[in-house]
């Protein structure tokens, strides 16, 4: 079976889990920009190996399903019709042959996942079915979705053809939405090269704001000019999502998903892990401020994300389990 793409939207990708590993051969880890959205609309289709969905952008798709499917989506919360029906987000739903979905913008937040029984089949690149823009690989050559674009999907079960069937219950997307707080940033190696009005400023709870530059690659803050104390000169050395770089221009850059291997510039900070989806739904024109972080913190909040996901996970499986 497969999916076709009627409209693109603003930028939708294919994306999974990523192509970790690679960093020698200059190739980043790319996939989803918020991992838990990504796996729990997986989840909700019954998928648990890490299949590829669809990362939507601030504007989505129209698609046609040539037969039928089990969707659902995640993320922020995305206005959704299926053959004109509201269809509603953080749940499962089947849908006939032919039926088209429209997706549209988003009252808050900057991304949604919409996942499918069985995973987007498109052909993997070193292991991943991401698209990673930025380096030009992952399925129709690294490249946003374009109309006329046909998306093979896994064979799952047989469907019947017939109405549109919303599940009965939802998760509730509060958990792991973003709520707007500080996200907690641990020093870079370079943080204290800054200025004493740079380290004040960092920190300042009138933060910075997303640029308009802003993309999978990193998020351009723009706000106080943060400087260094003296120059420096540096060589290139591993970066990773989240690395807080300081270019000359004084205006910080937080790096994400399709964040390079390496960087030159001088490293301030690195955005704590469990932090980097809500850094992922700043949209352009959106607040982003800091909070100094350990590395301890960051260590025990992540690790506490990570067991309530699981368990999350396990129940939605024994829930779709029961209704088999």
């Amino acid at each position: 079976m497969s999916v076709r793409v009627l409209k693109p939207g603003l930028l939708t990708t294919v994306q999974d889990g990523g192509r970790p590993g690679h960093a020698a051969l200059g190739i980043g880890r790319a996939g989803a920009m918020d991992v838990p959205a990504w796996r729990l609309a997986n989840a909700l289709v019954g998928n648990t190996q890490g299949e590829a969905a669809l990362e939507i952008t601030l504007l989505g798709p129209t698609l046609r399903f040539e037969r039928a499917a089990v969707i659902a989506l995640a993320g922020a919360a995305i206005a959704a019709e299926l053959d004109g029906r509201p269809l509603p987000g953080w749940t499962r739903c089947r849908v006939p042959a032919g039926a088209v979905l429209r997706l549209g913008g988003f009252a808050r937040g900057c991304r949604a996942w919409l996942a499918i029984r069985g995973g987007f089949a498109l052909p993997p690149v070193l292991g991943s079915r991401s698209t990673d823009l930025h380096a030009g690989l992952g399925p129709f050559g690294g490249r946003p979705l374009q109309a006329g674009d046909e998306l093979p999907v896994a064979e799952a079960e047989p469907l019947p053809d017939d109405a549109v069937q919303v599940a009965h219950w939802q998760l509730d997307p509060r958990p792991w939405s973003d709520d707007g707080v500080p996200l907690a940033l641990l020093p870079g190696s370079h943080h204290d090269a800054l200025d004493t009005a740079s380290h004040r400023a960092l920190f300042d709870p009138a933060g910075f704001i997303v640029s308009k530059d802003a993309n999978r690659t990193a998020s351009r803050l723009d706000g106080a000019r943060l400087r260094l104390h003296a120059p420096l000169e540096l060589v290139s050395e591993a970066v990773l999502p989240g690395t807080v770089q300081l270019p000359p221009s004084g205006q910080p850059i937080a790096l994400l998903a399709e964040a390079p291997v390496t960087g030159g510039y001088p490293r301030i900070g690195q955005v704590a892990a469990v932090d980097l989806p809500r850094l992922a739904q700043r949209r352009p024109g959106d607040a982003v401020c800091f909070r100094p972080c350990s590395p301890d913190e960051a260590g025990q909040r992540l690790a506490a994300r990570q067991r309530r996901l699981a368990r999350l996970l396990a129940a939605i499986a024994q829930r779709l389990h029961g209704n088999a």
